[in-house]
């Protein structure tokens, strides 16, 4: 039996004012004129109530782009969705933040680059940094949960300790501190964003020490890079099993990546219920259960765990969506991540970087 989903990630939009170097959107963004209108998303809305679906993250690109954002956060709350927008800040002044907190938003998670002002602009392709922090201070006057996402790579680890204090001094309930993951513009980028596995030591060091100084003030977790794992991590919870992604265009994703996957279909919101996709489309059922599985995968202990790791993953690195994911141990194809370990550049070179374009 399929359980039913617990969230949607709804990609409202990909138009976004920042042009991040990490960004895992696919290279091919959604044009504006394809978006699903707002009617749209409040049918989608309602039909996740009824497959049971409590958590809506609403994301982008940049959803504060979408000028229906109060509707759609009021529709949300209607079908009972608890809402969290993910957010770069750009385009929130305090009385449509106000606007948005009457509509009955939940959560709020607000990225930052760095620290540093200087070098966070750099990283977003965008003078976006004061904004942000000034945005912080305006957003722990209202009555909304309040997470400070901060996105760390090879460029910005080294002062990790002075990230985490300028965290703190936002106030927020959570810091989620989330290591670059390689899909999109951050996979183009890679030779320059991977850590080292010293960075990687001290930054779980850093971590632990801060997580225990501010246990019972401000909760930390942190989402470390795949490719220093042993074995990988249970991708998205599971190809659909636990959460559905809706693009902008209205087609309906087990992730945000498995666009990139050749050969495979994804049935739209506009032609089919969220359910009968759930249930139904030969996309969601693809990488379901354990028959598509290869050796080791099919006869390991953890096959139930990790459910062969990521599929996007897979194919990216091995050119086959079916393989073991490289980042394991087990897998014969785990010197692909040790050669990308080897190439990491060195810290004395000039960093150029792909950014993000909009579409």
């Amino acid at each position: 039996m399929i359980p039913n989903p617990l969230a949607l990630i709804a990609e409202i939009t990909h138009r976004c004012p920042l042009h991040c170097v990490y960004c895992s959107n696919p290279l091919q963004l959604a044009g504006t004129k394809t978006e699903l209108s707002t009617e749209d998303w409040v049918r989608v809305f309602q039909q996740a109530q009824g497959l049971g679906i409590l958590h809506l993250h609403l994301t982008g690109g940049e959803p504060l782009a979408r000028t229906d954002l109060k509707e759609l956060i009021q529709a949300a709350h209607a079908a009972g969705l608890y809402t969290n927008l993910i957010t770069s800040g750009i385009g929130l002044p305090e009385e449509r933040l106000a606007a948005l907190v009457a509509a009955e938003l939940d959560h709020i998670q607000l990225s930052f680059q760095d620290s540093r002002d200087e070098l966070a602009n750099w990283i977003a392709g965008a003078k976006a940094h004061s904004h942000k922090v000034a945005l912080s201070e305006m957003i722990r006057r209202f009555p909304i949960a309040f997470t400070v996402n901060l996105v760390v790579h090879r460029q910005n680890l080294d002062h990790l300790e002075e990230m985490i204090a300028f965290a703190e001094e936002l106030k927020p309930d959570r810091l989620e501190i989330a290591h670059a993951q390689y899909y999109g513009w951050a996979l183009k980028n890679r030779d320059t964003l991977m850590p080292t596995r010293q960075q990687l030591e001290n930054c779980l060091r850093i971590v632990e020490a801060a997580q225990a100084r501010l246990s019972g003030q401000m909760r930390i977790d942190c989402v470390v890079p795949d490719y220093y794992a042993r074995y990988p991590k249970a991708c998205m919870g599971g190809w659909g099993r636990r959460l559905l992604l809706i693009d902008p265009a209205g087609q309906v994703l087990p992730c945000h990546a498995a666009g990139v996957i050749p050969g495979m279909s994804f049935d739209n919101v506009r032609e089919h219920s969220l359910e009968w996709i759930w249930v139904e489309s030969a996309a969601f059922q693809r990488f379901r259960g354990e028959d598509w599985m290869p050796e080791p995968c099919r006869s390991c202990d953890r096959r139930a765990e990790d459910f062969g790791g990521c599929r996007c993953q897979a194919f990216l690195l091995t050119g086959d969506a079916s393989a073991t994911d490289p980042v394991c141990t087990l897998a014969p194809t785990h010197h692909l991540v040790e050669t990308a370990q080897e190439n990491i550049a060195p810290a004395e070179s000039k960093v150029s970087w792909s950014y993000r374009t909009n579409p």
